[in-house]
């Protein structure tokens, strides 16, 4: 799933890339709005969930700060590598132990204490991820990208 993260990640942004800043930042009627402001929602999300999985720093403001979580396109790119890297090499050192136990950490949405099955978390974890590209994916494709492929039987093996 983390192999599927990056390839993802790349498949969108270089889509996103050629619609360029106006149509990236152009309100399309998703949860969070814009392009841009989605996918900063889900490189938040990715820090604040490493930060409980794998000791990151934990990301600045709250869940409805998300979408401001990197001041411009180039900031959210290089971001965006340098966590898609850091999933990966974190991904590469887990063993089927680790996956054992509950991760317990104060909720900011819940407003209180949470403690879940460690792999119910890395599977919420990538979830997230995959809801939000889909909406991505929508609305890239509803600006007349074609981003491509998303199936994970496709995934290339270098991914």
């Amino acid at each position: 799933m983390a192999r599927y993260n990056r390839w993802q990640n790349g498949n969108l942004l270089g889509e996103a890339e050629v619609l360029g800043p106006a149509a990236r930042k152009a309100d399309r009627g998703a949860f969070f709005g814009s392009i841009e402001k989605t996918l900063n929602h889900v490189l938040w999300a990715d820090t604040m969930w490493m930060s409980r999985i794998d000791g990151w720093d934990k990301p600045r403001g709250s869940g409805a700060e998300s979408t401001e979580f990197t001041p411009d396109w180039d900031a959210y790119k290089a971001a965006r590598a340098v966590a898609d890297q850091r999933i990966h090499e974190w991904a590469g050192r887990v063993e089927d132990g680790d996956l054992l136990g509950d991760l317990t950490w104060y909720s900011g949405i819940l407003k209180t204490n949470v403690a879940k099955p460690f792999w119910l978390c890395i599977t919420h974890f990538f979830n997230h991820q995959t809801h939000h590209r889909g909406q991505v994916h929508g609305m890239i494709t509803a600006a007349k990208g074609r981003p491509g492929d998303t199936d994970l039987f496709i995934m290339p093996e270098t991914a």
